[in-house]
């Protein structure tokens, strides 16, 4: 009988955190506990652990009279899931003598299926990025993880199919042959892929003024707002929206998957792309904004550096409007629990989408609006002076020409995703260089503070003025005022002008709600 140690980790918010992993052996009648804050599913490990361990061909510890104990260290810590299962049976392993490895600089992870298989776990990519950040030098897990774990370079990631072939890899008995099943898993590049969707610009008839507020957004980074009747196309633009952005950069394409993967909405693969999320308007506040008990990251997290859709927008539960005010203007949410405190990155790009009024017909000529006043006053309320003054663009989507509809081959085509999104980058590229040399950490025109836009957008006395005369008029807010500017300055760079001018201002104010909208 005796002692052992093996190191695996957890997932903790969106990072990972290094749990050791103690087996005592001692006489005794038998028992087998787990202390250390378990949960269910850690508890529950003893079972899984055992039924494995015998179907690897091993003696179940449930067999021998003896009492174990499994520590899981930091004691004062939660632990969560499955991710013990493996480092519980090698522990145990070692502990019985059954095998012997030298455990150090070496991370275990993987929920064990009773017949020994190691099944995938969630949250891998973080959990491997702090076992390299602590010095750990190889990390075993299951192979439907490997490739995701493997983008993480400087540290040796071993894909395994069962605890046998762990066992077998690392058993450095004498007289015991290495399994040579398990290799050290190459070295994952990240490959773009063109994601395949059903909506392109060229696809969408009439609409340029939203197609043109769409190019803006993304070119600064601006939330939008689309409004008017139904069937309209709302939908199909902002589908069409995300292919504008520009593709990601190798350190968003590790943080994003790193998230989605936390989330457990990945299956191993990685997330190149800008993601696209796009709740019902029946979902709840914690799937939203994030959240539980143990906070977690809701939608608001999950379309990071990417585009949030938020279809039928006022539908949603006025709690969940109000909750976005946080998110788009600091680009963070901070979640408070009894049980802990997070903060999830959510740099994202709003698109909302709405109806002019419940029936939806509220100054459309074609049809008329059957909506009560009583109707339309709480249809307008849902939305909050607040929420309205940090959406940067309002565009109405109105009604398209039959004839147009009707118009088939070149004659009313319209421009490509493809060429609007070559435009997109463009500008993106002088709003990089623009920050980089001002010695700023951001990258589009929609993160600049008031005191980026003193210094980095200069603007001629009679643009200013005519600035003030339209802020006055239209009674903007001093966030709304400010907005502007910020768009006025990416319409500048969309046409590579080192200047914001009177045009810029005066089509960057359409973008503004009107007062008795």
């Amino acid at each position: 009988m005796s002692f052992a140690r093996v190191y695996s980790a957890q997932v903790n918010l969106l990072s990972g955190t290094i749990v050791t992993i103690e087996v005592d052996l001692s006489r005794g009648l038998h028992t087998f506990n787990v202390v250390g804050l378990p949960d269910n599913a850690v508890n529950e490990s003893k079972d899984r652990v055992s039924s494995a361990i015998k179907n690897s061909g091993f003696k179940s510890p449930k067999a021998k009279n003896q009492k174990i104990i499994v520590s899981l260290s930091p004691a004062d810590l939660k632990k969560e899931g499955p991710f013990f299962d493996l480092a519980i049976a090698l522990s145990y392993l070692l502990a019985a003598d059954d095998l012997q490895f030298n455990s150090e600089k070496k991370i275990f992870l993987g929920e064990l299926g009773l017949d020994g298989t190691l099944r995938r776990i969630r949250g891998a990519l973080p959990l491997v990025m702090e076992a390299k950040r602590a010095g750990y030098e190889e990390v075993y897990l299951p192979k439907e993880n490997a490739v995701e774990a493997a983008l993480i370079d400087g540290i040796k990631i071993f894909g395994a199919e069962t605890l046998k072939e762990v066992v077998e890899h690392i058993n450095e008995e004498k007289g015991v042959e290495k399994n040579k099943k398990i290799k050290v898993q190459p070295k994952t590049e990240v490959v773009y892929k063109k994601e395949k969707r059903n909506s392109d610009f060229s696809d969408i008839k009439g609409q340029e003024g939203a197609k043109r507020g769409l190019e803006i957004a993304a070119a600064g980074g601006h939330n939008i707002a689309m409004y008017g009747p139904p069937g309209t196309g709302k939908t199909m633009l902002a589908r069409a929206f995300s292919q504008l952005l520009p593709d990601l950069s190798l350190e968003d394409v590790l943080e994003i998957t790193g998230i989605h993967s936390v989330a457990g909405v990945t299956r191993g693969e990685l997330v190149s792309a800008p993601p696209f999320r796009s709740p019902h308007h029946t979902s709840s506040y914690v799937s939203i904004i994030g959240g539980g008990t143990y906070p977690k990251p809701g939608e608001v997290t999950l379309a990071h550096k990417g585009v949030l859709f938020l279809d039928e927008f006022p539908e949603f539960e006025k709690r969940v409007i109000e909750s976005l005010r946080q998110p788009l203007e600091d680009n963070i949410v901070s979640i408070s629990r009894s049980k802990g405190t997070a903060q999830f990155p959510s740099n994202f790009i709003l698109v909302a989408a709405m109806n002019p009024c419940p029936c939806g017909n509220t100054g459309n000529k074609q049809k008329v609006c059957i909506c009560r006043p009583s109707d339309l006053d709480r249809y307008k309320r849902k939305l909050s002076g607040p929420i309205m003054d940090r959406i940067d663009l309002w565009v109405s989507v109105g009604n398209v020409d039959y004839k147009k509809l009707g118009e088939e081959g070149d004659k009313n085509k319209s421009e490509q995703s493809e060429s609007i999104k070559r435009r997109v980058e463009n500008a993106r590229r002088i709003q990089e260089k623009r920050f980089e040399k001002a010695g700023r950490n951001i990258k589009t025109n929609s993160e600049m503070n008031v005191k980026d836009l003193t210094s980095m957008v200069k603007l001629p006395e009679k643009v200013r003025n005519l600035l003030d005369d339209s802020a006055e008029r239209l009674a903007l807010s001093a966030r709304a005022y400010h907005r502007v500017i910020k768009i006025a300055r990416t319409i500048a760079d969309l046409e590579n002008s080192p200047e914001v001018n009177s045009n810029h201002i005066l089509e960057a104010i359409q973008y503004r709600p009107k007062v008795n909208a």
